[in-house]
């Protein structure tokens, strides 16, 4: 087998045992979730701790669930027995995680945990494991081999135990309400905390750099307001000021190969009507989402009364760095 045969192998490994570790879901999963929530409720944090491959995963799952809103943080098997143990408190929920459910650091850390009154949760590929009968509830996140040709280094096993960690913070989300709104919250930098903090109408183009003209316009006026706008596109507004529709360089490239004498022709026949739109308060977000959707380049924005009142281009958000 070549390379490329050997690495979709190891992929389709992992996603066998992911496969397999779904069909394995069964009522405690949500006893977990419903356990997290009521210790954030009463602002308690989720404690994550494990030692070696799983003390990494860890590191992420803590991540994914703090990037959610979810308080957690992580505890060094090790450095717990010697003061760190201290960032533990009364409510508050621990993920103890260990493929083999035996690890002896993390065992010895299991009586001290306890005095604690708190919930604990194993995630573990041995489900009848020392670990998962000293938790209240535990997780099943055994793999049937790992993905590695000696299958010794934690591959599958630590794909499946990162994943149950994903979906535990994913429903959490889901079930304690969180919106785009607090997810902006944590994400403010980049394109990901731009896009979920700014709105359409803050880098919609309005007014004169705005491409309109009438139904009764031919072609020619069309393309006069899109190059005084320096615009891909241009809207077409019935006698009310309603949207009718909207004409850009690319119908006019395809209906031009057909006609090359359609200057002045009314545009109206030509426009694509009810065009995609999206609401001036919108999120920049749910812009990204629409296009990618609809596969288009522009995007006509309505004020609360349905009225045109910008366009966003595709070449706007990557100038702004939403993209």
């Amino acid at each position: 087998m070549d390379q490329l045969g050997k690495a979709r192998c190891v992929i389709d490994i992992e996603v066998d045992g992911l496969r397999r570790m779904a069909d394995r879901l069964d009522g405690a999963f949500p006893q977990v979730v419903e356990m997290l929530r009521e210790t954030l409720g009463r602002r308690g944090k989720i404690v994550v701790v494990g030692v070696g491959k799983s003390g990494n995963i860890g590191q992420k799952i803590a991540a994914t669930f703090n990037s959610t809103g979810a308080t957690a943080v992580v505890l060094d098997s090790q450095n717990a027995l010697h003061g760190d143990l201290g960032l533990l408190n009364d409510g508050d929920a621990v993920l103890a995680l260990s493929y083999s459910g035996e690890t002896r650091e993390l065992l010895d850390l299991m009586p001290f945990i306890r005095r604690f009154d708190v919930g604990i949760v194993a995630l573990t590929g041995k489900p009848e494991s020392t670990l998962a009968q000293l938790a209240d509830l535990s997780l099943d996140t055994s793999v049937e081999r790992e993905a590695c040709p000696l299958n010794l280094a934690p591959t599958s096993s630590s794909t499946a135990m990162l994943v149950m960690g994903d979906a535990l913070a994913m429903v959490l989300l889901e079930a304690r309400g969180f919106s785009e709104d607090d997810f902006a919250r944590f994400h403010p930098g980049g394109s990901l905390g731009r896009a979920l903090l700014t709105r359409v109408s803050d880098i919609m183009r309005c007014d004169a750099q705005l491409p309109v003209v009438s139904e009764n316009a031919d072609v020619f006026a069309a393309l006069d307001a899109m190059k005084n706008a320096r615009a891909g596109a241009c809207l077409i507004l019935d006698s009310r000021g309603c949207l009718a529709g909207i004409f850009t360089h690319g119908d006019f490239a395809r209906c031009f190969r057909a006609d090359p004498l359609l200057g002045d022709k009314l545009v109206a026949g030509l426009m694509t009507p009810s065009p995609v739109t999206v609401n001036a308060d919108a999120l920049a977000v749910e812009v990204l989402r629409t296009l990618g959707e609809n596969r288009i380049d522009d995007i006509v924005v309505l004020d609360e009364a349905g009225k045109p009142v910008g366009l966003i281009d595709t070449q706007d958000l990557a100038r702004l760095k939403i993209v």
